[in-house]
């Protein structure tokens, strides 16, 4: 079985996601799209493959915005279109933060800036924590997702969504492939800063990371789990 997981630059990796996948017996192709060198440019040409032949689709996070074109309009368009393309061929997709976000738009959805911008670890209201926990789950985003007519909304903050069903595909707000090495570089690449502005302490949020990490991970495996197994197989 093989698993495409989208990853959008060069510090986010699959962390606990795309390891509860190759432990369930997929082989992971990972695409970056945006090299280091370009962080500050994100505006890169990036050709994405055909979604035929994939066993699932994994879009994950990015510290961009969906609706940004002027910054990312090169390839956001080709992403939304391989992910609604994999959806209308039945392939399963798994879209994490901005990758829930490409995933709403992808299947008649949309995307907008957030009320207030989630940062940190942060518990969550779920109509079903066998397949969506309460968490807590690492949150770092500005916008959210509108899911698409038809979606089955399977958890949420006082933000907005947080999980949201449609067909064979999940979309999640939260991080779950999150570990303390990538928060740590998220931090140097220019998000201490905006933690500080919104009244996040960096160092605490690393802190936290670190001591949640181990449990966290159980509830990735368990979340990577239930989407193989109740939704993905459907």
């Amino acid at each position: 079985m093989r698993a495409l997981i989208i990853v959008h630059e060069h510090i986010t990796e699959p962390g606990q996601v795309g390891e509860r996948l190759a432990e369930r017996g997929y082989d992971p192709t990972v695409l970056r799209v945006v090299p280091e060198d370009r962080f500050d440019s994100p505006d890169v040409a990036f050709d994405f493959p055909d979604p035929h032949g994939w066993d699932v689709v994994v879009p994950m996070g990015s510290p961009w915005s969906v609706y940004d074109e002027q910054t990312i309009g090169r390839w956001i368009g080709g992403e939304i279109a391989l992910v609604r393309e994999a959806h209308g061929l039945g392939v399963p997709v798994l879209g994490i933060c901005f990758g829930a976000q490409v995933l709403a738009a992808a299947t008649g959805g949309s995307v907008e800036p957030a009320p207030r911008p989630e940062i940190g670890w942060t518990e969550i209201d779920t109509d079903d924590p066998d397949l969506v926990g309460p968490g807590p789950w690492l949150e770092w985003h500005d916008d959210r997702c509108v899911p698409p007519p038809g979606a089955v909304e399977l958890a949420r903050t006082a933000v907005g969504p947080q999980a949201f069903r449609v067909g064979r595909s999940l979309g999640v707000q939260f991080h779950p492939e999150a570990t303390a090495r990538m928060i740590r570089g998220w931090l140097e690449a220019g998000g201490a800063a905006q933690c500080e502005r919104r009244g996040v302490d960096p160092a605490a949020l690393v802190d936290r990371t670190v001591a949640l990490e181990a449990e966290a991970g159980e509830r990735a495996r368990a979340l990577v789990d239930a989407f193989l197994d109740r939704i993905a197989s459907v």
